[in-house]
């Protein structure tokens, strides 16, 4: 499979996957959407039935106290009064409540205030017949009792409850209806979705199989094609997945696969150097010999020789070509030194100890107040949170830093140089503010690369430091991010936890 082949078979892959989730997640909203609804619609339902049940209650128990009233007129039992009161006292508090139910309902609210004022008047016209017979006169309570008004109020308290019975018999029929159409959409789409979910499990196993088969088939191709690489392949690969071992091994091929080599070129070199004024003697002894000039005193003599104009331009040549060489030796060798002391860096056990920030970058202030003093620069220092964490992992993180702000500040004017700090959600944020000349934000990513530098370059360095500074932050579980524009200073912010323990330490070199 070529390389193109396979990318595009990795892009219909994830497009398939990604339009797989995308439906996935839309059923998924749309059956919680109908489970909430069926939801609400049940409790219409319920809510139907309880009025129902309110209205059944007070019909109860208005006929309850009308047949005690009527009993103890007839029979004069004292015990029918207290079932009066029982029943009676109910009435009121459950039109009360059945109000409360139906306080949204335009149609309902009028009558049930209705109702509550029939009930009231009947409630009222009970106890006076109970009074008129509890005082003797028997005549007037049953003259009362066949009063027309009495059966005018009954009856109005009576319409009243059956319209709004049959108000809920509407509502409880339409409500059941939504409930059913609801609950068999959200069983509907409730069912597709756990369809859908097997489908993309299945589309998932399929894609994952397919592409581990392609995987397989690639990696036989190589071990076919590199069978004298196959050991190397595998030593690469363990390096990829423990970050420990790729350091050593990085730090091994540093130290022998490049020292080595280089060595043998500074050696040469040397030597070539050293053999530089023989040659040169041979050039102008030949050259002279050939124009019948050189004497036999002369081809001996151990100083320099005098030379044609075109071999004395060749000898500058050949020195300012061997001056280009070393100096491009001294530089990979402090390269290499520089990385070498990175991965030594890396090894490093972390120690988290308790550390006053604000007297710990003073005292970084403090060793370039000098180099601060030439650069005509200040250092403010404002108020820092504590933190936990490895003294010398941050002593080098913040010399990095305010080293970079005083080296790179604007010629002809004053440098400012803030420290600044906060605490958020467990974490300690530095920000470190410079007026110095900026960077351009194309280069943001760029200056925390290994040997990157950006902008020009009349400062020394490797382009180490940032990179060193930000794989630091990240052993330390933090992050690090950096603000600015060209001319108008920088701002590197550092964010770490308040309190990082050695367990965290030991993840981030997992």
């Amino acid at each position: 499979m070529t390389p193109e082949s396979a990318r595009r078979r990795s892009l219909a892959q994830i497009t398939l996957l990604s339009l797989s989730f995308g439906v996935l997640v839309a059923v998924s909203l749309a059956s919680v959407y109908w489970l909430q609804k069926a939801r609400e619609d049940n409790a219409w339902v319920a809510h139907t039935l309880e009025v129902q049940n309110q209205i059944a209650l007070v019909q109860l128990q208005l006929r309850r106290a009308e047949s005690a009233e009527r009993g103890y007129v007839l029979t004069g039992q004292d015990d029918l009064i207290d079932q009066f009161e029982e029943a009676a006292s109910d009435v009121l508090p459950r039109l009360t409540k059945l109000r409360s139910f139906v306080a949204d309902n335009a149609v309902q609210s009028p009558l049930v205030d209705m109702a509550i004022a029939s009930a009231s008047e009947r409630l009222d016209r009970f106890r006076r017949v109970i009074a008129l017979s509890k005082d003797g006169r028997d005549q007037e309570a049953r003259q009362m009792l066949r009063d027309v008004g009495g059966r005018r109020a009954m009856n109005e308290l009576t319409d009243a409850l059956t319209k709004m019975r049959v108000e809920e018999n509407r509502l409880f029929a339409e409500r059941t209806t939504a409930a059913d159409r609801s609950q068999a959409l959200a069983t509907i789409i409730t069912t597709t979705g756990s369809g859908l979910v097997l489908v993309l499990a299945g589309l998932s196993i399929f894609l994952v199989r397919r592409s581990s088969r392609a995987r397989d088939e690639a990696e036989n191709q190589l071990r076919e094609n590199n069978l004298n690489l196959e050991s190397t392949v595998q030593e690469r690969t363990t390096d990829l997945r423990e970050a420990n071992e790729e350091i050593q091994r990085f730090a091994y091929i540093v130290s022998h696969d490049l020292r080595s080599p280089l060595v043998n070129i500074m050696g040469f070199t040397s030597e070539l150097e050293e053999l530089r004024s023989d040659i040169f003697r041979r050039i102008a002894t030949l050259s002279r010999e050939v124009a019948g000039k050189q004497s036999a005193a002369n081809a001996d003599s151990d100083g320099e020789p005098e030379l044609e104009p075109a071999d004395q331009q060749l000898s500058e040549d050949f020195t300012e070509a061997l001056g280009f060489i070393k100096s491009s030796i001294g530089k990979m060798d402090r390269l290499i030194s520089a990385i070498l002391n990175l991965t030594r860096e890396g090894r490093r056990q972390f120690q988290p100890v308790r550390i006053d920030t604000r007297e710990l970058i003073e005292n970084i202030a403090s060793t370039v107040a000098h180099q601060a003093a030439e650069a005509n620069a200040q250092i403010r220092i404002e108020p820092l949170p504590e933190i936990v964490s490895d003294r010398l992992a941050l002593e080098q993180i913040f010399s990095n830093l305010i080293d970079n702000a005083l080296k790179y500040l604007k010629d002809g004017v004053p440098g400012d140089i803030v420290i600044r700090g906060r605490q958020k959600l467990g974490f300690a944020i530095y920000e470190i503010t410079d007026n110095g000349r900026g960077i351009d934000p194309k280069d943001h990513q760029r200056i925390f690369d290994l040997f990157r530098r950006a902008g020009t370059q009349d400062r020394p360095g490797q382009g180490i430091g940032l990179a060193h500074v930000r794989a630091l932050v990240r052993r330390l579980g933090g992050t690090m991010s950096v603000s600015s524009a060209l001319g108008e200073g920088s701002t590197f912010t550092i964010t770490l936890p308040a309190k990082w323990t050695a367990n965290k330490n030991q993840e981030q070199r997992a």
